[in-house]
């Protein structure tokens, strides 16, 4: 993008993409690919060239950050193992199934270039699964497991990348270099998380200003990454663990001002970097295909092999690590064998992004010796993989969820749980209200024993089911009409003069959350 006039086009294009995506109903990472790769060909459009360090430090970091910041930690740890088998055994037999399949083809090529373009292509997208997945409304722990795998597999195939890419120019590699950089990138990311969770914890609780507050979450995943990338460490592992961390701790952490300025801030960012991001990775097919020199016949042939090697890989690893691990009479009495069902649907739901074209990108450009190597052909076949595995398995990966028929998480059960807690919040505050009771008047005390019981009957109405409406659903319906005859009746007013612009700003504030909370109360 050569103006910021390109830029805005750019970043207009992809909103748009997006909200059709939500008005039509349509996955938006795939309408938003297509649109990409349809316009790179359009005359006059702005060419895009994509810079690596502008995924990996500028885009990668603060996607990475939010979707840390709403996982379940204590999920997270509950499936650590089948996280850690995808996002780092999965990872490292891709890379070299597609490694050997590249060199076996390319017999010319050295094998470590070959094993660079297998860590290229093996890691799942950290936005694009999940993004799926939470869109087709998927199992909560299939969700889990693929957000797990997402957060990881990048470092994974970025350190394997780097001790390729440097036996591939001519670096001595050993097993002892390749521990010393698995023991510095991922030792040091943590090192480094950690660091980021106990100081900007410290900062966030200090921090009483809502404003500041979200200008300090922005911060964070860039000053993580930008330190880690300084002592050479992982900055996906750093800005991960910090994510993980603060996310976590949030509730101790933030007023509750903080935490609804920062959730709607966070929504709003996610949905422009991904919209950006699916709409970056079409845009740059006629960057891509401009230097490619492969005849038609041998260009098909070795894309064919690498994307079937890529999918395949995935069920082959996956139904080994699902089942033989409950050999082990621990593990299986911990956790039992699921269903063929739940690995099929987690092989189905493989799909690259930005991260495999911008390591691409970062292939070196030459081999050890100076001599030339299909470079482009490599960069080819990573947006391919992308491509495919995004257009193909993402549009398809509802139809498969539907067709196996992938059970679902019981909304009853969900509904019991929390009623449950409900009551045992609603008991806890009814004891502290009790204590406090002697300093307040009786009205005041009586209107929130009241609220505390309608918020207690909420929950228990929603096991009800959907076949009538509800008290608090009648409530919220006859409650929104009367703030709309408020809204317009204050509106009136601003314009007759009878009340300043600081009155109604102050009014609408008021009802807006009221509103809100509202809507909040329907889901």
């Amino acid at each position: 993008m050569d103006s910021l006039f390109d830029a805005v086009v750019i970043l207009a294009v992809a909103m748009l993409g997006a909200a059709l995506a939500r008005r039509f109903g349509l996955l938006a990472p795939i309408l938003l690919v297509v649109v990409g790769l349809g316009l790179s060909f359009v005359p006059g459009f702005p060419e895009v060239r994509l810079d690596p360090d502008l995924v990996l430090v500028g885009i990668l970091p603060p996607l990475l950050y939010m979707a840390a910041l709403e996982t379940s930690v204590p999920a997270f740890r509950l499936n650590l193992r089948p996280i850690l088998l995808l996002a780092v055994g999965l990872v490292i037999f891709t890379a070299f199934v597609v490694g050997l399949v590249v060199h076996l083809l390319l017999p010319a090529v050295p094998f470590a270039v070959c094993l660079a373009l297998g860590a290229v292509v093996a890691p799942p997208d950290a936005v694009a699964a999940t993004a799926v997945a939470r869109r087709i409304g998927l199992p909560r722990r299939v969700v889990t497991i693929l957000e797990g795998e997402s957060l990881i597999n990048d470092a994974t195939a970025l350190v394997l990348l780097r001790v390729a890419s440097m036996a591939a120019i001519g670096a001595a590699v050993g097993v002892g270099d390749v521990a010393r950089e698995v023991l510095v990138s991922a030792g040091g990311g943590i090192v480094v998380g950690v660091a980021g969770v106990v100081i900007f914890g410290f900062l966030h609780r200090r921090i009483s200003d809502a404003v500041l507050d979200n200008a300090l979450s922005l911060l964070i995943p860039f000053a993580v990454v930008l330190t880690a990338e300084k002592i050479h460490a992982s900055g996906v592992v750093a800005v991960v663990v910090t994510g993980l961390g603060i996310g976590h701790r949030m509730p101790l952490l933030m007023s509750a001002a903080s935490r609804l300025q920062i959730g709607a801030f966070w929504r709003l960012a996610r949905f422009l970097l991904e919209g950006l991001v699916f709409l970056l990775v079409g845009l740059q097919l006629r960057e891509v295909v401009r230097n490619l020199d492969e005849p038609f016949g041998s260009l098909a042939g070795i894309t064919a092999a690498v994307l079937a090697t890529v999918v395949l890989a995935r069920f082959v690893w996956l139904f080994p690590a699902t089942y033989l691990a409950r050999l082990v009479p621990r593990v299986r009495q911990r956790d039992p064998a699921p269903l063929a069902k739940f690995p099929i649907v987690i092989g189905w739901a493989g799909m690259r992004g930005v991260v495999t074209l911008a390591a691409a990108l970062a292939l070196p450009l030459t081999l050890a010796d100076g001599r030339p190597y299909p470079r482009q052909l490599f960069i080819w076949l990573a947006f391919a993989v992308i491509v495919v595995t995004l257009v193909a398995q993402g549009a398809t990966l509802p139809a498969v969820a539907r067709r196996i028929k992938l059970p679902p998480d019981d909304p009853v059960q969900d509904a019991l749980s929390a009623a449950s807690v409900q009551q045992q919040a609603s008991s806890a505050a009814r004891e502290r209200l009790d204590v406090l009771a002697e300093s307040a008047p009786k009205a005041v005390v009586d209107r929130l024993r009241r609220v505390l019981a309608e918020r207690t009957n909420l929950a228990w109405e929603r096991l009800g089911g959907a076949e009538r409406e509800t008290p608090s659903q009648a409530y919220g319906r006859l409650r929104q009409e009367m703030i709309d005859a408020e809204r317009e009746v204050f509106r009136a007013a601003r314009d007759a003069g009878r009340i300043p612009e600081e009155v109604l700003v102050r009014a609408y504030r008021d009802l807006d959350l009221e509103e809100s909370l509202l809507r909040r109360e329907s889901d």
